[in-house]
């Protein structure tokens, strides 16, 4: 483990408290205990077969690998999500559009959620999840990506289950969340919603920050969107005024630096009580407005 921590320090240039953790992360995943397990036995020998897999894994992260690939999994809002290199990897910031949705769905009735671009399913799921009254769809255009959501909605929503309901057009049903693979709003025809979420891409295509990091790894189709990472949101707020029911709410996460221009965007496009939301880091990473 001390090795581990000395050659992820140098390669990636991670302080020694996070090289130690993402040791311990891997050493964990490899031999399957918990961090106390992993602590309390710091000084025992490995199994050569558990050594092996353990350098394999360290090989990949020493070349800049996300953590979340390598395992397989990442935790968001308390749930445990299948991630593979066809999804983004989500990220605690995003749980700030969690929140704000989950403010504005009430509890004990029904209520329309629309999820732009699910990825592994993590908001939808989570809404679905602390929702159970709501009826919550997830659109993405990828159907590789729909399956890892599919997945992730079936041990999550529904772990017990094995019915798995298709039906033509209309997507996959799990529990209370139906997955649908749409390019946007292309396949909800004239479908209204009471609240519609969106984590889409914001990152401005030539931003030195995709060179860096995990970002290198994740699917560019869900991180850049044009000169000024906006395409994707402009496109979003023109279409769901006709996708939102009176007095719906649009909310977008977006970069560290974009909330004037999103809240702008609704502004002109006849949204009304439209404001942002901080994430852990007091950034403002979600703007938020309602329809008339």
């Amino acid at each position: 483990m001390q090795e581990a921590q000395a050659q992820l320090s140098a390669a990636l240039t991670l302080p020694s408290n996070e090289a130690r953790l993402e040791a311990q992360i891997l050493l964990q995943h490899c031999l399957d205990v918990n961090r106390a397990w992993l602590i309390a036995h710091e000084n025992d020998a490995m199994e050569a077969n558990n050594h092996a897999e353990f350098e394999a894994m360290l090989k990949r992260r020493l070349a800049g690998e996300p953590i979340a690939y390598i395992l397989g999994k990442r935790e968001f809002y308390g749930l445990e999500f299948k991630v593979t290199p066809d999804t983004l990897i989500p990220r605690p910031d995003t749980e700030t559009l969690v929140e704000a949705a989950l403010e504005r769905i009430p509890n004990d009735q029904l209520c329309r959620v629309l999820d732009l671009g699910t990825g592994t399913g993590a908001i939808a799921i989570a809404i679905a999840k602390h929702r159970p009254h709501a009826q919550v769809t997830a659109v993405d255009q990828s159907s590789a990506t729909l399956a890892v959501a599919e997945e992730n909605a079936r041990n999550l929503l529904a772990p017990h289950s094995s019915e798995r309901i298709r039906q033509e057009g209309e997507g996959i049903q799990v529990a209370n969340l139906r997955l649908l693979q749409s390019d946007w709003f292309s396949a909800l025809a004239s479908e209204t919603f009471d609240v519609i979420v969106s984590n889409p891409p914001y990152v401005a295509e030539h931003d030195p920050h995709l060179q860096q990091g995990d970002l290198r790894f994740e699917p560019m189709t869900a991180l850049s969107a044009g000169k000024d990472g906006l395409d994707d949101i402009r496109r979003i707020i023109q279409q769901a005024p006709k996708h939102l029911a009176p007095g719906g709410w649009l909310m977008l996460e977006h970069g560290y630096d974009q909330a004037d221009r999103v809240s702008a965007l609704l502004s002109d496009s006849g949204f009304v009580s439209v404001n942002s939301a901080a994430d852990l880091g007091g950034i403002l990473r979600v703007t938020y407005g309602k329809i008339s």
